[in-house]
């Protein structure tokens, strides 16, 4: 590594870290604003406020906007070395523009890991206290689900119950059916199912079962049961708002595969988390290169010029990845494809411009 990459990459790390920091103490300070009638309403300790929530909510935020910070400091500090004429100087040295793009590089794949990681990793698990403290002093995060819920909980099974009480694992009119093609072979109704949180069982009361085979149907019926159903959960029957923030990337695609193999459709709004997980570094990468193919030559109007272009380019990428993750959350489109769409479209982007920078 020569003097001029460790001097890109300190410019690059620190103009970084350096806007990041800014914005994370302006942010804080909003968000106290807003929030601050919300904590002394529900007597939220200080304490919890400064190391559970804030603390936590430092690295969220991080990754949150981490490829917008990276392409600003990339085309601020960038165009700032092309009006100072540095640019001219390290080319006309005999380094190649393509050698030029080795720090700007390393520095991002650092960048990309540490995104990666934050995402899938750190960030998850600061998110389990942030989520508890938000849920005790801010909103509640479980919602009832509206009556007359129907779900798939494995293949051929299907549940149905009319009102679910998440707060006293209660649930009434419940009722289980399992099929073979489109015959029915296996019905299970109940006035009310609670569940037994010691013993992880189900509790029915005043069931009814009727079993359907070749030779006929026998029906029994009882006062009270205790049962395992094991694909069926409380967390089926009422909503966790986002709870896939709590999921790190293993436990993301462990909840994946049990809804497919179940035969549900919820498990797309967790592949598009996965993949936004997954091109959100990879799109670090790619907006660096951007903003060097963009900043390396000094242009008229100065950098507020190529600033103003490249926040414009940015928000272009996060309406395109809103537009593509919204079709593949209620479209045809496959979550993979959705979530890359973006990424492809600046890499050609990309391509192109650092094609034509060296001229």
């Amino acid at each position: 590594m020569k003097i001029i990459d460790k001097y890109i990459i300190k410019k690059f790390l620190g103009t970084f870290f350096y806007a990041i920091t800014l914005l994370i103490l302006i942010v804080i300070i909003f968000d106290i604003s807003e929030n601050i009638d919300r904590f002394i309403k529900n007597e939220a300790p200080l304490r919890a406020i400064v190391f559970d929530y804030y603390l936590n909510f430092i690295p969220y935020f991080i990754n949150l906007f981490i490829y917008l910070f990276t392409f600003i400091s990339v085309i601020f500090f960038t165009s700032k070395m092309a009006s100072d004429s540095e640019i001219i100087a390290i080319l006309s040295s005999g380094i190649s523009f393509r050698r030029l793009l080795l720090p700007y590089l390393t520095a991002s794949v650092f960048l990309a890991v540490f995104s990666f990681y934050l995402g899938n990793f750190l960030i998850p698990k600061t998110n389990k206290t942030r989520r508890v403290f938000k849920n005790m002093y801010m909103e509640k995060l479980t919602k009832d689900n509206e009556r007359n819920l129907h779900i798939q909980i494995e293949p051929n099974t299907y549940a149905y119950v009319e009102s679910y009480i998440s707060s006293m694992n209660k649930g009434y009119k419940f009722s289980l059916e399992k099929y073979n093609g489109e015959k029915l072979i296996y019905k299970l109704m109940a006035d009310r199912i609670e569940r037994d949180t010691a013993n992880n069982l189900w509790k029915l009361k005043n069931y009814y079962i009727r079993t359907i085979d070749s030779t006929g149907q026998t029906i029994k019926t009882g006062r009270e049961m205790d049962t395992v159903i094991r694909t069926l959960k409380p967390s089926d029957l009422y909503e966790i708002k986002e709870y896939y923030e709590e999921m790190n990337l293993f436990e993301l695609n462990a909840f994946i595969k049990q809804e497919i193999e179940k035969g549900s459709i919820a498990y797309k709004k967790y592949e598009i988390e996965k993949q936004k997980r997954l091109s959100g570094p990879a799109a670090i990468i790619i907006l660096t290169f951007i903003g060097v193919a963009m900043s390396a030559r000094k242009i008229r109007g100065g950098i507020g010029m190529q600033l103003g272009v490249g926040i414009s380019l940015t928000f272009a990428y996060i309406f395109l990845m809103q537009v593509s993750t919204v079709f593949s959350a209620f479209g045809n489109l496959p979550p993979v494809i959705g979530a890359w769409i973006p990424n492809m479209v600046f890499l050609l982007i990309g391509l192109y411009l650092l094609k034509k920078a060296p001229k």
